[in-house]
């Protein structure tokens, strides 16, 4: 518990690696909401020593529960979830001594949130009557999520147990210091027997007979209950009382398309994105926000969280809210080098396990990141534009005070004008922007550069973090001086830029970023799209980069490439070396618009589009970058987070792109460009200024705005 983790162990997206247990097999039935997610093998059974289990808030409180008939492992019949939160298994007896295979037909409806609710139903199909005997192994290890998937320290014997002994609980708790949990399963009717962590039953059927147990999964976090409401399938989800959640997903526009492709892929996310919120309490009240993806990442993040509530803002302004208040609640006020945090830094990834409590991993926040305090400051822009809402932007002016102190005093580390990260701490990453794994900034030659690094899109960010401050400046504060600095500064910024970071061979493109010693890192990166995006890029050089972003060698056929197949680092299963990323593919085509360049746009969203019907409409995390005309459909990125929030929101935030959506002085601006196989599309309840507004377009044909 003493040794801090090293740098490689935390270097992609946070210090909790993305690989899929490989010994559940690609089977494997994953359930989520909030903070909790149950991770299983095709018969519903997490087996021990392995890195499936039950998972809230960054503990593990199951690592152990398998089911069995007479000793042996049921067969599958069926097995999927069911909603986000839900599963369900079909399962029948293996042979057994008297019994042939497939007489008992047993069935385990599972859902999770604030613990585990489990039904088994047991039902006999045979002719003579049976008794069988049905066991349920247990194990409870509370390892932290940095260590589920590598060895951590062994709290076996630091595991209370106190069962008992009428069979209707089994009860494990534990404590280091002040940290503490506690698991509790609780069983109705009670087990016949309890033989150490195992709950035991006889159970006598004749021809017909039905048998079924309930069980709940009780969870205790650092003196907290938790206790999961019993479930069926198909009933209205309860909130518990959370009301802004409830007005988010009630409120959030009802989509009417010709195209059942985009009704499929619109309700899909709309979907993850509500199993995957998180509800905070700020300052006495209760925000929303959404988690950064399934299974390892329902914690809040930063920049995820940040560019997820930016991908969605027209779907409602709450969880953009919630990032706002919940972020600017947790901004850094000091310098510490074991977390990098700084004064004025919006965070990386905030943990709560007991590693993290205790100080052995720099977690507790992480402020690792280079770019989500200007992500923060043009959200409260974007927000503030949507919104109106003048009293929240008055309520945050020492946070963005603070915010522009970070972006020229610490993040600008050498005072030449951009913003560069190199980590100080021994267990920090390497790579400090959305590219985060070690080799995610690379030159053209595969070679890593020299730390600190200055990458491109980060430059784009704080140029539009200034400029869309200047505008607040202008409005909500009355500060006429501070936003004509401001703005010069934005000029001057993007002066320097276009002349540092502007490479011409290759027909022209922008560097990945500067290095240590100021040289050009010269691989070439769907980052310039961010360029796009942030309005850095002047208008000549524009159709040169959409013409780049656009080529063979950066698109696939199924969306823009992270790397360049001309490059040598690239490989169309490398994490940012090649593969396509739905978020990055909906921010270029964001950008690609914004410069007038339509056609390209809706390109990149059909192709969004059509490789989410391979994933059964959801947009994972990321896929391979290999084209697409070597196969019918996109080959798998085989560790991606799915669904992941920012992969989630880019169908939104492509939506909003085709019809051109945007909001100026309180008024929904509409200029759509739809993609002939899309049809019609009708927005209903798009929320502008506590408005709800109708948008209704067909190629670029505006039908109805009111």
């Amino acid at each position: 518990m003493n040794s801090r983790p090293t740098q490689q162990q935390n270097q992609a997206h946070g210090g909790a690696n993305r690989d899929m247990p490989p010994e559940l097999g690609s089977d494997s039935i994953g359930i989520f909401e909030g903070r909790t997610f149950m991770l299983s093998n095709s018969v519903g059974d997490v087996p021990g020593d392995s890195i499936a289990g039950l998972v809230h808030d960054d503990t593990r409180y199951l690592s152990r529960w398998q089911m069995t008939l007479d000793g042996l492992a049921p067969l599958v019949l069926s097995a999927s979830t069911v909603d986000a939160y839900s599963a369900a298994f079909f399962l029948a007896n293996s042979e057994l001594p008297g019994l042939r295979a497939n007489r008992i037909g047993v069935r385990r409806e599972r859902f999770v949130g604030d613990g585990m609710y489990e039904r088994i139903a047991v039902q006999y199909f045979g002719t003579e009557p049976v008794r069988v005997r049905l066991r349920l192994d247990v194990g409870v290890d509370f390892a932290d999520l940095f260590e589920i998937k590598k060895a951590g320290r062994s709290r076996i014997a630091d595991i209370r147990r106190t069962h008992l002994s009428d069979g209707s609980a089994l009860r494990f708790s534990y404590q280091n210091s002040h940290w503490s949990a506690g698991t509790t399963v609780e069983a109705d009717p009670p087990a016949d027997q309890v033989e150490g962590d195992a709950l035991i039953w006889d159970v006598h059927l004749g021809r017909g007979d039905t048998w079924d147990c309930e069980l709940r999964v009780l969870l205790n976090c650092q003196g907290a209950d938790y206790q999961p409401a019993s479930r069926t399938f198909g009933e209205a989800h309860d909130t518990g009382g959370d009301d802004v959640t409830a007005r988010w997903a009630a409120n959030k526009p009802d989509l009417s398309a010709d195209s059942e492709l985009l009704r499929n892929v619109y309700h899909k996310s709309a979907t993850d994105l509500m199993s995957m919120h998180i509800v905070k309490e700020i300052n006495g009240q209760k925000v929303v926000l959404l988690a950064a993806g399934m299974p390892w990442f329902l914690t809040v993040f930063g920049r995820d969280t940040l560019v997820t509530a930016y991908q969605s803002i027209s779907c409602g302004p709450d969880v953009a809210r919630g990032a706002l208040v919940t972020l600017a609640a947790h901004q850094g006020d000091a310098v510490d080098d074991f977390s990098d945090e700084e004064p004025g830094k919006i965070l990386h990834e905030f943990r709560s396990g007991e590693l993290t409590q205790l100080g052995v991993v720099p977690y507790g926040p992480c402020f690792g990141s280079a770019d989500t305090t200007q992500l923060w400051l043009i959200l409260l822009s974007e927000y503030w534009r949507w919104t109106g809402d003048d009293a929240l932007v008055r309520q945050l002016r020492p946070n963005v005070d603070a915010a522009l102190r970070w972006i020229d005093e610490f993040g600008d580390r050498d005072g030449d004008g951009y913003v560069e990260y190199a980590t100080r701490s021994p267990g920090g990453m390497r790579s400090q922007c959305w590219r985060d794994s070690p080799d995610g900034v690379q030159f053209a030659d595969s070679t890593l550069p020299d730390l600190p690094v200055a990458t491109c899109e980060i430059q784009g960010y704080t140029y539009d973090a200034k400029l869309r401050a200047a505008e607040l400046a202008d409005g909500p504060w009355a500060d006429a001086p501070l936003a004509r600095r401001l703005r010069a500064e934005a000029a001057d910024l993007r002066d320097r830029f276009n002349r540092d970071y502007w490479l011409p061979t290759r027909g022209g493109y922008y560097a990945i970023g500067l290095d240590a010693h100021k040289r050009p890192i010269d691989s070439m990166t769907s980052n310039m799209g961010h360029l796009l995006w942030s309005g850095i890029v002047p208008p000549e050089r524009a159709a040169v980069v959409a013409r780049q972003l656009m080529s063979d060698a950066m698109f696939s056929g199924w969306g823009v490439r992270t790397l360049s197949t001309e490059d040598v680092g690239y490989n169309p299963i490398g994490y940012h070396l090649g593969t396509v990323w739905p978020h990055d593919n909906s921010i270029i085509a964001a950008g690609l618009a914004r410069y007038g360049h339509r056609d390209a746009a809706n390109r990149i969203a059909m192709a969004m589009l059509e490789a989410a019907a391979h994933f059964d409409y959801r947009l994972p995390e990321a896929f391979s970058g290999y084209d697409r005309s070597l196969g019918r459909r996109p080959v798998p990125y085989p560790t991606a987070c799915n669904p992941q929030a920012w992969a989630s929101g880019a169908p939104l935030l492509l939506l909003r792109t085709m019809l051109g959506l945007d909001v100026s002085d309180g008024r929904l601006g509409t200029d759509p460009r739809i993609p002939e196989a899309l049809g019609s599309i009708r927005l209903t309840g798009v929320t502008v200024h506590g408005t709800r507004r109708i948008v209704e377009a067909s190629g670029s044909r505006l039908r109805a705005s009111a």
